[in-house]
């Protein structure tokens, strides 16, 4: 069995929209929370603020640790590496914007980010963790 720790921020704006990226690399294309993967080594903290600017463009201080959501995926289900599961540990954030303007990812995982009102959330194509993450806010 793999392991993949990744860590997430719940951002949302004024107008109580919230911030969500573009994911291309699975079986379809789908909206997520933005952020990623750790490296080797490296703090979860620092890691949701690269894959926040890498996804948005933005820059982000976390706010809160809102709990970490533990999942495995069976092998038949996995994008890469076919046949062997993968537990996922994922940290999720609220954050805070400070600074940067939005702009989309090149050559990544994301193609796009952009607001999203609850409404508009509701009919879009997502993945799980979306409402996952939304529900540790308090949003949903």
């Amino acid at each position: 069995m793999d392991l993949r720790v990744a860590a997430y921020a719940v951002v949302t704006d004024d107008d109580d929209r919230v911030l969500l990226a573009r994911w291309t690399e699975g079986r379809r294309i789908a909206w997520t929370m933005p952020g990623g993967g750790l490296e080797a080594g490296e703090d979860p903290e620092r890691a949701v603020r690269r894959e926040l600017r890498e996804e948005t463009g933005f820059r982000i201080e976390t706010t809160e640790l809102l709990g970490i959501h533990s999942r495995v995926i069976p092998g038949s289900q996995r994008v890469h590496k076919a046949g062997v599961p993968l537990h996922t540990l994922r940290i999720v954030y609220r954050a805070r914007i400070t600074g940067g303007a939005l702009r989309f990812e090149k050559d990544g995982s994301t193609d796009m980010a952009g607001w999203f009102t609850l409404s508009e959330v509701a009919k879009l194509q997502r993945v799980k963790l979306v409402d996952t993450a939304l529900r540790m806010a308090g949003i949903l």
